[in-house]
């Protein structure tokens, strides 16, 4: 008798039995209103389930039902779990717009279109964020722009903004953007050295890109355009859930490797409820210097079809050009340094054109 009791030695049946038992009291305690499980030969009653032959196996379905009010209930209790956790978001201080530049492939011209942009919206505020504002208030075309870079690992504005050196500490112990081209700029870059590594986990990266988004002191901006890592992943997240952003421009080529991380980054930016206001389509096209003669490296339009898959626009068309890159590699980007260059096509940095010279803060009129 005392073998029979032994769990090693029970029968079958009994120990079938124990484990519905067993079964029952853990969905008992989880609340489980829906459960598909499957097994064989086990019936699960006591929570009115349903066998449904699967096979060798029965499929068991458990379920609950539930009226209006108590569904429309659960449903308010689900959302409220679900928002636990997740941050306020919160105005950074002295910022008006907030317009981030990402894509979901790294290598596509993020950065340097990134740059670019915020020189354009500095030199030539007609921009639709601010048309209808302009027109209201009377303000003049220049406007206060800031870039920040939130790349923790691959920081590209120190070098093509041509800056160097660790930002001063304002009498609130908030760090100073350092200032070029008339663009205030912060970025990891210029706290750790040009080529020390950063091996950080997650939690010291969300740490970092707190203190990028609430200790830097802006002063007054009309814009900060924002260069996003590539992805979507913790960074992202972070910055789209802790402060509010007027919009989101992807960056892509037309190759198709990268246009599926960039339609992931545009639905990573609609789940968050974030505005795409549309796609740049990189390295469209190259001419050769010589003959004139245009190949389509990356491919022909695909950022075009994505753009009309994800009912967006195409902001504007980036040639594959030497120039571009050379004044990106040298500091001086193209909007600043070559304003009238044939390579100044995408509507979003002709607005630069005609503006050579750096912006000081009398011609910002703060």
């Amino acid at each position: 008798m005392e073998a029979e009791r032994c769990y090693g030695t029970s029968s079958p049946r009994a120990r079938r039995d124990g484990f519905r038992i067993g079964l029952q009291a853990v969905f008992r305690a989880m609340g489980v209103w829906r459960r598909l499980l499957v097994f064989g030969g086990v019936s699960l009653r006591g929570c009115g389930g349903v066998r449904v032959p699967l096979g060798g196996s029965r499929l068991v379905i458990c379920r609950r039902q539930f009226s209006g009010a108590e569904s429309e209930t659960l449903k308010q209790r689900r959302s409220q779990i679900m928002s636990r956790g997740l941050p306020k978001q919160k105005p950074i201080e002295g910022v008006k717009q907030v317009i981030v530049v990402a894509s979901g492939k790294g290598g596509v011209g993020k950065s340097t279109t990134a740059v670019n942009l915020a020189l354009a919206l500095a030199a030539n505020d007609s921009c639709k964020f601010s048309e209808q504002r302009s027109t209201e208030t009377g303000e003049g075309k220049s406007k206060a722009v800031g870039l920040l870079d939130v790349d923790v690992y691959g920081p590209s504005i120190p070098k093509m903004m041509n800056l160097k050196g660790n930002p001063e500490l304002s009498q609130s112990n908030l760090m100073r953007p350092l200032l070029n081209y008339g663009i205030a700029c912060m970025s990891m870059g210029f706290l750790v050295e040009e080529t020390a590594p950063l091996v950080w986990r997650g939690l010291m990266v969300m740490s970092a890109i707190e203190k990028l988004l609430r200790q830097v002191d802006w002063g007054q901006l009309d814009y900060l355009v924002v260069d996003m890592p590539p992805g979507t992943g913790d960074v992202q997240l972070s910055v789209s859930q802790n402060i509010p952003i007027s919009g989101a421009v992807i960056v892509s080529t037309p190759q198709d490797i990268a246009l599926m991380d960039a339609h992931k980054g545009a639905e990573m930016f609609r789940k968050v409820h974030v505005p795409v206001l549309g796609l740049v389509q990189n390295m469209s096209v190259f001419q050769c210097p010589k003959c004139k003669h245009k190949t389509h490296i990356f491919g022909a339009d695909g950022a075009r079809r994505l753009a009309r898959t994800l009912d967006l626009d195409i902001l504007g068309d980036i040639p594959l050009h030497l120039n571009i890159r050379e004044a990106s590699d040298t500091g001086q980007p193209i909007v600043f340094s070559q304003p009238e260059s044939d390579e100044m096509t995408p509507p979003l940095w002709q607005k630069g054109r005609g503006t050579k010279k750096p912006l000081d803060e009398s011609e910002r009129g703060e």
